[in-house]
């Protein structure tokens, strides 16, 4: 009998389940191709890849893994135009932290993020099962390409109104983020501010306004989460601070060890990394930064700025200065192989659901 699931039942999943893009470096060919292997769906998080990048790493993945799996980008955004004066407030306020970590002065330049036409083309190449965006609406052309390529579409909501703006574009599927949701929001704008709706009432309200299957993300570790958001007409959860640990995920060693602290495990809403509101763990970078917030540079020159900084924290085995997206469940984290994790998401599934 059909599970009537029509994400499980397009992809042929062994169960509701989807792993977060995880884009800056823990998302792995490995990670993804082991959940896709475990009956689930890997997400490859690959905004921040240029153009070659993106092949290549479709190409890893595949060797890895004959299931389906995503691909996420972010939606293009304009560059900000910045004025002298706030740049040189930028590398006043941060001229400290680079003293401490031995890296020079940065030269701060536009173009702020790789060209989104030129990753898109890759995507279209690659063809993976599933092409996943964030940060608003893409313009129409381009869902209608994926489709021509048999690629399926899903955006992400923060709101209804995102959620029903997606929709309008023929998008196939939409991911209900939640406010737990550990990384970037994906608030259609940069600037706006957030409206901070939890996960089950956004879920909730998509799926009762909506036509299309919703997939929910946010706070979500276990089996018992997932099928909460089932009950609540969501067709499939979204999981990444989960899978953080995982022996596959390219999550650094100071990054494993924050996320292992369960001394000082508080999670909260920032812009100082990127310019965009993400979740993360509390460190001093984020408590010392926004202390003065005119100092911060507007998304994504924001990201190029602070880049070497989180760069040079992990080289040198500190977490300070690392931007350590996670979510609210984070007490729940486990570590094991993501084969495992999926398995035992799965097992408690079925608990929670008999």
């Amino acid at each position: 009998m059909k599970s009537q699931n029509q994400i499980v039942d397009i992809l042929q999943l062994k169960g509701p389940l989807i792993l977060a893009p995880l884009a800056g470096g823990p998302s792995t060919p490995a990670l993804v191709a082991a959940v896709s292997n475990a009956g689930g769906l890997g997400s490859l998080g690959l905004a921040y890849e240029t153009p070659e990048q993106i092949s290549s790493i479709i190409k890893e993945t595949r060797k890895l893994t004959s299931k389906p799996f995503a691909v996420n980008l972010f939606v293009p955004t304009k560059d900000p135009d910045l004025l002298p004066e706030k740049t040189e407030l930028a590398i006043k306020s941060t001229e400290k932290y680079r003293k401490e970590l031995g890296i020079p002065s940065p030269q701060l330049k536009a173009p702020y993020s790789i060209d989104f036409d030129q990753q898109f083309e890759s995507i279209l190449r690659e063809r993976p099962a599933v092409f996943s965006f964030t940060f608003g609406l893409l313009d129409h052309h381009y869902v209608e390409e994926c489709r021509k390529n048999n690629i399926i579409t899903c955006g992400t909501a923060t709101t209804l109104e995102e959620g029903i703006s997606l929709e309008e574009t023929h998008v196939d599927w939409i991911v209900a983020q939640g406010i737990e949701a550990g990384g970037h929001r994906g608030i259609f704008s940069a600037s706006s501010e957030d409206q901070m709706i939890g996960l089950f009432p956004l879920t909730r309200s998509l799926t009762q306004k909506l036509r299309i299957p919703v997939i929910s993300a946010g706070g979500i570790m276990d089996g018992a989460g997932i099928a909460a958001v089932l009950a609540l007409g969501a067709q499939a959860a979204q999981l990444g601070t989960a899978f953080l640990l995982c022996d596959e995920a390219g999550t650094s060693e100071p990054y494993r060890k924050a996320l292992l602290d369960q001394k000082d495990r508080k999670t909260k809403t920032t812009r100082v990394f990127s310019g965009r509101i993400a979740r993360g763990l509390e460190n001093r970078f984020m408590k010392e930064m926004e202390k003065d917030p005119d100092v911060i540079l507007p998304f994504p020159a924001q990201n190029v700025f602070t880049r070497d900084i989180r760069k040079r924290s992990s080289e040198l085995g500190i977490s300070d200065f690392l931007s350590l997206w996670s979510g609210q469940g984070i007490d729940l984290i486990r570590q094991m192989k993501a084969e495992e994790l999926v398995s035992v998401l799965f097992e408690e599934l079925k608990t929670y659901s008999a």
